[in-house]
C-alpha cells in the first residue's frame, strides 16, 4: 500500500538518492547541482515537500515551489492569482508508468487549494516527452513559453476552482 505523506528530516538522505536516480536519465535535466540538499532543506522549511511511501520506502516526491523569477512571467493569468507551483516531480524508475506522476500531481494540487491558491502553474522542460504525457489528462493550458535556467520550457497553468479536494 503506498501513501502521499509531508516529507521530515528523517527522509532527506532517501529524497536525495531519489533525486539521484533522475539525473542523466532520457529528457532529465536536473544537474549535479539541483535538486540539493539546500533545496530539500527549503522545502522542509515551508512544509512544501511530499513523498509517496510504498512499504516505509520513498519511491516518489513532489514539492510546492516558491521561485519568484517563475512566479513574475507575465504569462500567468491575473485573474487566477495567487497562483502555486508544483517542482521536483520525481518517481523511482522502478515504479514509473504506474500512474505515480499523475497522483503526485492530484496530491500536490489538494494542498494547493487548501492552502488558498486559486491556480497551479508550473515549467516543463520541451524535451520532456514523459512529463508531458503525464500532465496531458489534467487538462493544462499551455499559457506561453521561456527560456529559464538554460533550458526551453512550455508554462503550464490549470484554475484551482474545479478541482476537486476528494480523495483519490
Amino acid at each position: 500500500m503506498s501513501m502521499i505523506v509531508s516529507a521530515t528530516e528523517n527522509d532527506r538522505e532517501e529524497i536525495l538518492e531519489l533525486y539521484r536516480m533522475q539525473k542523466g536519465r532520457e529528457f532529465c535535466p536536473w544537474s549535479d547541482d539541483y535538486p540539493s540538499d539546500e533545496t530539500i532543506s527549503f522545502d522542509l522549511s515551508r512544509d512544501s515537500l511530499f513523498v509517496m511511501k510504498e512499504n516505509e520506502k520513498i519511491i516518489a516526491a513532489i514539492s510546492i515551489e516558491k521561485d519568484d523569477d517563475v512566479d513574475a512571467l507575465d504569462c500567468w493569468d491575473k485573474d487566477l492569482l495567487p497562483g502555486g507551483e508544483l517542482a521536483r516531480v520525481a518517481v523511482d524508475p522502478s515504479s514509473q508508468s504506474r500512474g505515480i506522476g499523475r497522483q503526485l500531481m492530484e496530491y500536490g494540487m489538494r494542498v494547493l487549494k487548501e492552502r488558498g491558491f486559486k491556480s497551479v502553474h508550473f515549467l516543463v522542460n520541451k524535451k520532456n516527452i514523459k512529463a508531458i504525457k503525464c500532465y496531458a489528462p489534467f487538462g493544462f493550458n499551455v499559457v506561453g513559453e521561456c527560456f529559464m535556467y538554460d533550458q526551453d520550457f512550455f508554462c503550464y497553468e490549470k484554475a484551482l476552482d474545479s478541482f476537486s479536494l476528494k480523495q483519490n
